[in-house]
């Protein structure tokens, strides 16, 4: 039977190195939106001034990306806000995805 000793100064015991975790963050997420054949230039400008309180500027460039490349990341946050704008933004019937930013 072993006896139990005291662990020295300045050492880890098993325990307390069991213990130590690791904080990693989570990664952000995009909300994408794509281009569809139907819905107006300027209704894709006035949801993204509603949704996200963006001035109209920048609700206009975004479009255009949407327009010109067939998709925008027009958001990225955390997921459950993410989530919400998604839902929002199809409501309004606009063509959403949500994707995890790559960790690189």
């Amino acid at each position: 039977m072993a006896s139990w000793q005291a662990p020295r100064a300045g050492t880890a015991t098993e325990s307390e190195t069991d213990r130590e975790t690791r904080v990693e963050t989570a990664r952000p997420w995009n909300v994408v939106v794509h281009d569809d054949p139907v819905t107006l230039m300027i209704y894709v400008t006035s949801a993204f001034m509603e949704v996200f309180g963006y001035a109209r500027e920048k609700a206009h460039r975004l479009m255009m990306e949407v327009h010109t490349t067939g998709r925008a990341v027009v958001w990225t946050g955390d997921r459950e806000q993410a989530e919400v704008y998604v839902h929002k933004l199809q409501a309004r019937h606009l063509r959403v995805t949500l994707e995890r930013v790559d960790g690189g």
